[in-house]
This record gives structure tokens, C-alpha cells and sequence, in this order.
């Protein structure tokens, strides 16, 4: 009888591969996956499950499917893989340099030039001297900075 492949072993080792790739190609474009990726740990956690049932059956069954050797080393990897992307994320990551010219939080915002939607400079001073609404003859007290993290 001709031993099958242990397809249980690779989709656990790919899935691992995609969940290490997808973090940096798409994840980290969002907040909620950026700052702590559950999307990515659901997708290692489901790989090991593939690879735990994939060696089990491997070891429990070896006349009918193969993997006694392929199955520990792709399970190595796939920790090696796990660990790593462990390390960059929560150690590594949060080791990067703070911005020493960035304004901190209640500083007052440094005058500022930037283009609006149609291509016209907009000022921070011309803004709040402005009136509000452009119908009332009331001026702005103030205006709300939003920073982006560098993803549109």
C-alpha cells in the first residue's frame, strides 16, 4: 500500500508562513491588528493545530500517511517562525526611538503651511483666526490635529 501525503503537516507550515507575511503586507495597516495582532495570533494558533493534527496522524498512523520525519522538522520551523515574529513584534517594535522633535500631548502646535484637498495652503493660524462655519461672525477657538501613523 502506497503511503500518502500528509497534507495536514504542509498547510500547517504554509499557514504559519502566511501568518508571519501577512502581518507586515497588510495588517499593520490598520490600528486594531497593528498594535496588537489577534489576527495573526488566530492564524498561528490555527496552524499549530493543523501541524499538532498533521504529526499526530503521522506518528499514530505511519503505514497509511508519511511525515515521521518532514512533520518535526516543519513543526521547528514553524516555532522558529512564531518566535521570531514574537520577538519583532512586542520586543523589537517597541525598542524603535521616540521622535525627540514630535509635540507632546497639551503643547501648543507650532505654526504650520500644508495644502487642503485642492491644492490651496491652509495655515494653522488662518484657521483658528478664521470664523467658524463661515457664516457666523464667531472665530475658532481652537482646531483638532489628527496624525496619521504613515498609512492612507
Amino acid at each position: 500500500m502506497k503511503r500518502r501525503w500528509n497534507v495536514l503537516v504542509w498547510a500547517g507550515f504554509l499557514l504559519t508562513l502566511v501568518a508571519f507575511v501577512s502581518y507586515f503586507a497588510l495588517f499593520i495597516r490598520f490600528g486594531t491588528t497593528r498594535d496588537f495582532p489577534w489576527a495573526n495570533l488566530l492564524l498561528f494558533g490555527g496552524a499549530g493545530w493543523l501541524l499538532a493534527a498533521g504529526l499526530k496522524r503521522a506518528f499514530s498512523r505511519p503505514e497509511v500517511y508519511r511525515g515521521k520525519i518532514s512533520g518535526p522538522v516543519l513543526g521547528a520551523l514553524s516555532l522558529a517562525v512564531f518566535v521570531f515574529f514574537v520577538h519583532v513584534v512586542f520586543i523589537g517594535l517597541r525598542r524603535l526611538p521616540v521622535s525627540s522633535g514630535s509635540p507632546q500631548v497639551g503643547q501648543k502646535a507650532p505654526n504650520f503651511t500644508l495644502e487642503d484637498a485642492d491644492g490651496k495652503p491652509v495655515t494653522l493660524a488662518g484657521l483658528v483666526s478664521s470664523p467658524a462655519g463661515g457664516s457666523s461672525p464667531q472665530k475658532t477657538s481652537g482646531a483638532l490635529l489628527i496624525f496619521y501613523r504613515g498609512y492612507w
